[in-house]
C-alpha cells in the first residue's frame, strides 16, 4: 500500500492518472499551466514520488510512469483518515459523515447495497 501522498504529489499523480506516461518536460508544462510550477519544483516532487515508491522513471527521455493507482491511494487515504479521527472505526466515520451531510435517498440505497455485498 502508499505512503501518504501530500496535495503537491497528489497533482502530479493527477496528470498520470489523466494523461498516461508522460516525459517530465510533460509534466512540468502541464503542472505550470495548473498551478504555476515552475520546472524544478516539478523534478523535486516527481522524485520525491520515485523514492515513494509511486512513480517508475523510464528511460529515454525521463518518462514517468504512475506505479499506483487512484484506488490505491484512495484507499490509503480513507484508512489514515478513519485510523487518524475515528479511531479506526469505519461506523464511527459513516456516522459522523451522514449525520452531517444529509445523504440523499439514492445514497443511502447505494450504502445498503455496499453493506449487503460485504456481509
Amino acid at each position: 500500500m502508499p505512503t501518504k501522498l501530500f496535495d503537491s504529489e497528489l497533482k502530479v499523480m493527477e496528470a498520470l492518472w489523466e494523461g498516461g506516461d508522460l516525459t517530465a518536460g510533460q509534466l512540468a508544462k502541464i503542472l505550470n499551466e495548473q498551478t504555476g510550477w515552475n520546472r524544478n519544483t516539478t523534478y523535486t516532487v516527481i522524485k520525491k514520488l520515485i523514492a515513494k515508491g509511486a512513480v517508475e522513471r523510464l528511460e529515454p527521455n525521463f518518462t514517468c510512469r504512475a506505479a499506483i493507482t487512484k484506488e490505491q491511494v484512495r484507499q490509503c487515504e480513507a484508512e489514515g483518515l478513519i485510523d487518524r479521527l475515528f479511531d479506526g472505526s469505519a461506523e464511527l466515520f459513516l456516522s459522523a459523515y451522514a449525520s452531517g451531510k444529509g445523504l440523499s435517498s439514492e445514497e443511502i440505497d447505494g450504502l445498503r447495497r455496499l453493506v449487503e455485498r460485504l456481509k
